[in-house]
């Protein structure tokens, strides 16, 4: 297996999907996404962050659906499933794909690039998506953490990490990755392409990403002390993908 994650950023536990079993009367931003995960499947719920009396019944539609237990409470794993189904492409039989909001023009100029302060930490730019800064900030946690081979891997906390424990850190400290991966992992993970705010690229030996214009990467960090860089690379011979929607 080719090595070559994120502690939570600095908010509540609780507010990353996944985290935690949802159920009424419970508020937050994961319980946001759960009701975008839904009405993506084909059960329209208001993203309100509320898990109330509607999004309980949506709840209970997708169990009903899925041959779940009927308790109108998500469970993390069944978190996990209702993502994964929507990420395949999955929907409720005989409803129509919900339509793609057209993106705001704050979270979309494609010029906006994020920069590097002295320490080296990145500073993401201002309009970028709030996903997105979540990733820089989770990147910013592990930024000078020295390479560790496996590092990342059996642990989101540790010494030190590899490419791809690297990758697996910052991007689940944004919510978009429950377990890390590997190098390989990553040839596979997200949509085919280059994204527009975060591209990924791998191969069976190493990974790095593109995140608002600076590439995150471990290769260079004995040079420069830290994981985000402003130079590019060449990408022959490495899978080019992107998180969904970014």
């Amino acid at each position: 297996m080719a090595m070559c994650a994120a502690t939570p950023i600095a908010e509540a536990e609780a507010a990353r999907y996944g985290s935690r079993p949802l159920a009424r009367p419970m508020h937050g931003k994961d319980v946001k996404v759960l009701q975008q995960l839904l009405t993506q499947w084909g059960l329209p719920t208001t993203a309100d962050g509320a898990f109330g009396i509607r999004t309980t019944s949506r709840v209970r539609s997708w169990e009903r659906h899925s041959g779940r237990r009927l308790n109108g409470r998500m469970t993390r794993r069944e978190q996990g499933l209702l993502r994964s189904a929507v990420a395949r492409g999955e929907r409720l039989e005989g409803t129509a794909p919900a339509p793609t909001p057209a993106p705001a023009p704050t979270t979309t100029a494609p010029t906006a690039k994020a920069t590097i302060a002295p320490d080296g930490r990145a500073i993401a730019p201002a309009s970028a998506p709030a996903v997105v800064k979540s990733i820089i900030a989770a990147g910013n946690e592990i930024y000078n953490k020295p390479y560790k081979y496996g590092g990342g891997h059996a642990r989101w906390r540790d010494t030190g990490y590899d490419c791809s424990g690297s990758m697996s850190y910052a991007l689940h400290g944004a919510g978009l990755l429950d377990t890390a991966l590997d190098s390989t992992g990553f040839m596979s993970w997200g949509e085919k392409g280059k994204g527009q705010w975060v591209t990924t690229y791998a191969n069976s030996g190493h990974s790095y990403m593109i995140i608002a214009g600076l590439r995150f990467d471990t290769s260079g960090l004995d040079q420069d002390g830290s994981r985000w860089h402003t130079s590019m690379r060449t990408s022959t011979g490495y899978t080019v993908r992107h998180p969904s929607g970014l």
